[in-house]
């Protein structure tokens, strides 16, 4: 696409760190600048469709698979790209934020494959965003090793995991940069800087720039996202379809709109994934307004519940009629040091990554190094020498859309005890991510934005269905508050508290808490320097 020329350059609002200025290059910020400028209007189109389409389905328009796109999902003959180097077998995937300790640890795991997350599971902090380049940079230049104070070496070892980036969601901004006196989009700061200071560099080294792309909710966000793919490329110098992305498909519209999705980035594509926590959040998030669409205590909605097995029984079938892999979701139980604990956690784990190899799934994800082996193992079972099981094409499945939103089979009101595990997750998960976590082990399992996210929309939704008492909610609320002060006398409870009330406890549900929190409290704690 042709370029206008830069009306202004792009503006470094946030503090300087310690070698921030080797990301933050003046080539780098033209290039993510360029990027911003081609694609700031069509992401503005983006998040406005979001808006109509949400108030359709409010309205009572029914969800189903497009009929305008009938003839593309009918072709039998058209395909995804062959996997690219490094992306052959992915049969254990593990993900985290993009912090030095968790680099070293991923790509040492034994993992298939390290997914950097600067979406979910990281708090979009200045020096958490900069910084994650650096690890990914530092990473791929083999200058990642170090000793903690009390002794503690991290060093990489020989066989190295491959890297994939997340980048944050069309929804976000990064108020710490700045062009023509806007901010910038969160999305093309994190795959631009990365992309600018890491492609080549990961070509040279066999592989390539490779991504995740998150909470995509139809086509033409896949679109939009080719597109900025085609033009990164062609400034860049490098060959088109070297960039490879494995989509989320972590909403309930994109669901239906798998096979476009795939088709939209087909030179590009490197499959999808069951992002099931967020999926769970989109489908309470849209459909909170009816009563038919209630689920029970999130702990009680597992894999096995009629709706979550068409869905990702649809993936897989969708994925390998395009020769496109299929990777499983995640695995978020933290090893604990009581070995009953444990074993019982590992159980659970096994079970749930034997009915994804059995379904045909290619690989999966995990939180934590300590599930890799378990994970492993299971698909090594299922797999054997072979990379991937894509020759398993499940013509056995068929999926309509009511199967997708049978949601009533499994609806129940909530518990005291499911009220108060959502009230006491969400708060104490907004307290880490507003001090700079956004991964954050609690009661045995790794949660991060989206199992959050889920917390909180529940909460909105039985309130609004007279499920659950506002008053009680206050009073647990108010419990879960005294228990956190007493836990961590930094914790900023306040402020998650306000989190808390103005994304869970408002008429009006808010579409995500993120941008809410990072402009309120995380911006503005950084630009004051604390």
């Amino acid at each position: 696409m042709p370029l206008s020329p830069l009306t202004s350059s792009v503006q470094v609002l946030g503090a300087p760190g310690e070698r921030h200025e080797e990301i933050l290059t003046p080539e780098a910020l033209e290039f993510i600048g360029r990027l911003d400028t081609a694609f700031a209007h069509r992401r503005l189109e983006v998040l406005k469709e979001r808006d109509r389409r949400s108030g359709h389905l409010a309205g009572g328009t029914p969800l189903d698979f497009p009929l305008a796109t009938r003839a593309l999902r009918e072709d039998p003959h058209w395909r995804v790209a062959p996997p690219a180097p490094g992306l052959t077998d992915r049969r254990v995937e593990i993900t985290g934020p993009p912090e030095r300790r968790m680099a070293v640890n991923a790509l040492n795991s034994g993992a298939k494959v390290w997914m950097a997350d600067f979406e979910d599971a990281t708090a979009p902090a200045w020096a958490n965003v900069i910084g994650g380049q650096l690890t990914l940079l530092d990473a791929i230049e083999r200058r990642i090793d170090f000793t903690t104070p009390g002794g503690k070496e991290y060093r990489l070892g020989e066989q190295l995991a491959t890297i994939m980036v997340r980048p944050r969601g069309w929804h976000l901004l990064e108020e710490h940069l700045e062009i023509d006196g806007r901010p910038l989009s969160a999305s093309l700061v994190d795959f631009g800087l990365y992309f600018f200071h890491c492609a080549q560099r990961q070509i040279d080294a066999g592989h390539g720039p490779y991504f995740y792309l998150p909470k995509l909710e139809n086509r033409y966000e896949a679109r939009l996202w080719n597109d900025v793919f085609l033009l990164a490329q062609e400034l860049l110098g490098i060959p088109r379809g070297t960039v490879r992305a494995t989509v989320l498909i972590e909403t309930i519209t994109a669901a239906f709109e798998m096979e476009e999705i795939l088709h939209e980035l087909r030179e590009h594509s490197a499959g999808l994934n069951a992002g099931r926590w967020d999926y769970l959040f989109s489908l309470i998030k849209t459909f909170g307004h009816r009563t038919d669409f209630q689920l029970p205590d999130r702990a009680k909605v597992t894999m096995t519940a009629p709706f979550m097995r068409a869905y990702t029984e649809l993936l897989v079938r969708t994925c390998h009629r395009r020769g496109a892999q299929a990777i499983g979701g995640m695995a978020a139980h933290v090893p604990s040091r009581d070995a009953e604990a444990n074993a019982a956690a590992l159980a659970k784990v096994r079970l749930d990554k034997e009915r994804e190899a059995e379904d045909g799934f290619d690989g999966s994800w995990v939180a934590h190094p300590g599930l890799v082996p378990v994970c492993r193992e299971v698909f090594d079972g299922v797999l054997g020498e072979r990379p991937n099981q894509l020759d398993r094409t499940r013509e056995d499945v068929e999926i309509t859309a009511a199967d997708l939103l049978s949601v009533r089979r499994i609806a129940a009101p909530p518990t005291r005890e499911g009220i108060r595990s959502n009230v006491a997750v969400a708060l104490r998960y907004f307290d880490a991510w507003l001090r700079g976590s956004g991964a954050v082990a609690l009661y045995g399992l790794m949660e991060d934005a989206a199992t959050a996210e889920i917390a909180r929309v529940q909460i909105w939704q039985w309130l609004r269905h007279d499920q659950a008492d506002r008053a009680t909610v206050l009073d647990l609320l108010d419990a879960e508050c005294a228990a956190l002060e007493e836990e961590n006398p930094r914790a900023r409870v306040a402020e998650a508290r306000e989190v808390f009330v103005n994304t869970a406890l408002t008429p009006r549900l808010p579409a995500f808490f993120t941008p809410e929190a990072y402009t309120r409290h995380l911006v503005r704690r950084t630009e004051n320097g604390s």
